[in-house]
Parts: structure tokens; sequence; C-alpha cells
């Protein structure tokens, strides 16, 4: 069982590492994501070239790598696998060994990864992204709360393994948020729809 479980962590690592943003835009012959808006390569950074269908497809990307580690890991190592997976996952979207260990900020593997798990909480987190988004106008604040609750919700629902897992991965999507958070405290995040 520790090698199936070394194995899921690491499958859903190397799946995470796919930077399906920097892949997609160079097909499509853009500059280099990295050298725009944020620098990261993420659907957030790939809509800022003004290609709405690369990022919906970068988000999709994104989201379903996660997915598909923690079914190929659940399938053949069962929920703890699934759940190692989905770590290794978020990990890898975070931290690709192919870029130097600089990636995305997570927000799509994290839905990806609760809808491979637990397909309700996916579409909690999504409900309270729009909510947020439909009021407050920020991306980075629909995420934040979004992530917030989730474990809740998945504790309140007696899923306490996977509620501690989302928590972590909570943890981490608010560190590398943490320009965001700080952007939103002093009033000069950009809103949704924003031209800058």
């Amino acid at each position: 069982m520790i090698l199936i479980d070394i194995a899921a962590l690491l499958i859903g690592y190397l799946l995470g590492s796919i930077p399906f943003g920097l892949i997609l835009t160079r097909l499509a012959g853009t500059q280099d994501l990295r050298s725009i808006g944020s620098g990261n390569i993420g659907a957030t950074n790939v809509l800022r070239t003004g290609r709405k269908g690369l990022a919906a497809a970068t988000l999709l990307g994104d989201a379903l790598k996660g997915t598909v580690a923690v079914l190929i890991a659940g399938a053949f190592g069962g929920p703890e696998a699934a759940m190692l997976a989905a770590l290794g996952a978020f990990l890898g979207h975070l931290f690709p060994v192919w870029l130097k260990f600089k990636g995305g900020k997570g927000v799509a593997v994290y839905i990806g990864v609760l809808l491979g798990l637990f397909w309700p909480g996916a579409i909690v987190f999504c409900v309270l992204w729009l909510a947020t988004a439909f009021t407050a106008r920020y991306s980075s604040l629909s995420a934040l709360v979004a992530a917030f609750i989730t474990p809740i919700f998945l504790w309140w629902f007696g899923h306490l393994q996977m509620a501690s897992l989302f928590a972590i991965l909570t943890l981490l999507l608010f560190w590398m948020h943490r320009d965001n958070i700080k952007r939103l405290m002093a009033g000069t995040e950009g809103k949704i729809g924003e031209k800058k």
C-alpha cells in the first residue's frame, strides 16, 4: 500500500505539473505567458492575452488534470490513494518541476480534484465563487471565499479526511494569493471586467 500511495502522489504531481496555459498560448502563437500580466500560467493570466477561448481551455485543462489524477489513483488504490493524488496534482500545479517550480495559483486544480473526490463539493465551490464574483467583482476574493468554506462544507457532511485535505489545499491557495490579499486589503485589487 505504501508503494501505491507513493505512486499516486507522484502520478498526481506529474499530471498537475502539465502547464496547460503555457502550452496552449505557445501553440496559439501568443507571447510568453510569463512575460505578461501577473506572469502566472493560469487561466486568469491567459485571459489577459485577450483570447477568451484559450483562457477557457486552460481552465478546463487545469481542472481536468486534477480530476484525472484522482480518478486514476482511486481506481487502482482506493480513496486514500485518490486523496494523495489530489494533493500531488495541486502541488504539481503550484510548483511544476518543468518550470523551475513556478506555477499557477491552484483554483482550477482545486475545483478539479474536488470534482473527482466529491462532486457536490465542486458545485458548492463554483456557486460560492459565482455569488461572490457577482456581488464583489473580485476574482481572487471569490476563490478565497469558496476555498475557505469548502473544508467546512466537507466536514459538515462527515467527510473528515477530505475536509483535512482541503484545509491544507486552502492554506496553500491562500499562500499563493498572498499578493492578491494585500491588494484587496489596500483596495488596489483589479475587479472582474476592469480595464487597466
